[in-house]
């Protein structure tokens, strides 16, 4: 008779407490600050000279930064990664993000959660976009897979 390990937590805990921790997020900044946890708004605040409020944008990017780190001391290892593309697709795909973002006006983390909390109908319109889209992709790149 042999014992298997089993993992005390069920696979989509990991996902739930994130998922619950964003929610949080999300809805204590718009609570605590009257703003919305769009992170590229944010992010654009940093460049712009708002006093307070680019303290508080500052802060919150550091904390985004700050997460993987401090989840790899606290739980004693990194979460296991695998990157499925080169360097160069990797940063042609962050900047069509960043384009999508400016002429989306904001991110799925500003439409899809705040957005979407705040029955935004332009938000819905947006996170439908980005879903289809999505979509899309991966059935023309996995059609062209060999």
């Amino acid at each position: 008779m042999t014992l298997e390990r089993r993992d005390p937590m069920h696979p989509y805990m990991a996902g739930l407490a994130g998922g619950a921790l964003i929610g949080l997020s999300v809805a204590g900044l718009m609570l605590l600050n009257g703003r919305i946890a769009g992170i590229s708004g944010v992010v654009a605040g940093i460049g712009r000279n708002r006093g307070e409020r680019q303290h508080a944008d500052i802060a919150f990017v550091i904390g985004l930064i700050a997460g993987p780190p401090l989840f790899a001391w606290l739980s004693g290892a990194w979460p296991a990664m695998h990157g499925v593309a080169s360097l160069p697709v990797l940063a042609g795909a962050g900047l069509l993000v960043g384009f999508g973002t400016r002429l989306g006006s904001g991110c799925t983390s500003g439409h899809g959660v705040a957005g979407l909390a705040r029955l935004s109908p332009r938000s819905l319109a947006a996170v439908f976009t980005f879903l289809a889209t999505g979509m899309l992709t991966v059935t023309a790149l996995r059609g062209l897979a060999p």
